[in-house]
């Protein structure tokens, strides 16, 4: 409006009292002269408050990117609880910042479901796209979040640690057992004790071994969401493969 030597002044104090108020501001000028000062909002979703705070109760730290203006941002991530806001950045000035926490040294999961979030959601080591979204976003996500709630992100970081242990807990569980077994059925302790691991026991042993990984792993689906039922089913898994807060 400013470029189009359109006066604001009466309009100033309407329009930083609506930034304030997690509102932005809207100016409508007929016949080169201000007409109209709109405010539209964008609410927080439900359980935004609660996510944003059991992300930071986990170790992580939480910012917010947006191309809203600075009054507007701030205003919104003080209802969220989020302290770091970077307002009024194009879609590259998001990739950009994400690269720049990268180089820092820092682990970047960014959740986004826009258009313009897409790049970022592609740069960042994990990006989550809300289902909700568009679907460029969707496809530039590594994570998909199948509904809109927030909370979907904690329950996306619970789950990836869960599976972690699982992992983990499978490999030391295989690895052992076969570390102990493998010499039996070689023979090692036939010049000591004369005894033999019979071929179909250790078939067996074998099969065995393959079904406790299979069942600890079948625990999984046991999971429960923050927000109840199965996380599993709230979260899949980009076929894209490609998670801050926006």
């Amino acid at each position: 409006m400013r470029r189009l030597g359109i006066d604001l002044a009466s309009v100033a104090d309407d329009a930083v009292s609506l930034a304030e108020k997690a509102k932005s501001p809207l100016y409508v000028a007929v016949d080169g002269r201000l007409a109209a000062l709109i405010a539209v909002a964008d609410p927080l979703k439900d359980g935004s408050v609660e996510a944003i705070a059991a992300l930071k109760s986990s170790g992580l730290s939480v910012a917010m990117l947006t191309g809203d203006n600075r009054a507007t941002a701030e205003a919104i991530a003080r209802q969220a609880g989020i302290e770091r806001v970077l307002a009024e950045v194009l879609p590259d000035q998001k990739a950009a910042e994400v690269k720049r926490l990268q180089e820092e040294g820092a682990r970047v999961a960014f959740v986004g479901d826009g258009i313009n979030d897409a790049p970022a959601l592609a740069q960042a080591d994990v990006g989550i796209a809300i289902g909700t979204g568009t679907d460029i976003a969707i496809e530039a996500g590594d994570v998909v979040l199948m509904r809109g709630d927030l909370r979907g992100i904690v329950d996306a970081a619970a789950l990836s640690r869960r599976t972690r242990k699982t992992i983990l807990g499978n490999f030391v569980w295989a690895y052992g057992y076969n570390l102990a077994l493998i010499p039996v059925a070689a023979g090692v302790l036939f010049p000591f004790t004369g005894y033999l691991l019979n071929p179909m026991l250790a078939a067996g042993a074998m099969s065995l071994s393959s079904v406790f990984v299979v069942t600890n792993s079948l625990r999984l689906g046991r999971f429960k969401s923050n927000s109840g039922g199965s996380a599993a089913s709230n979260i899949s898994e980009s076929g894209a493969a490609q998670a801050s807060v926006s």
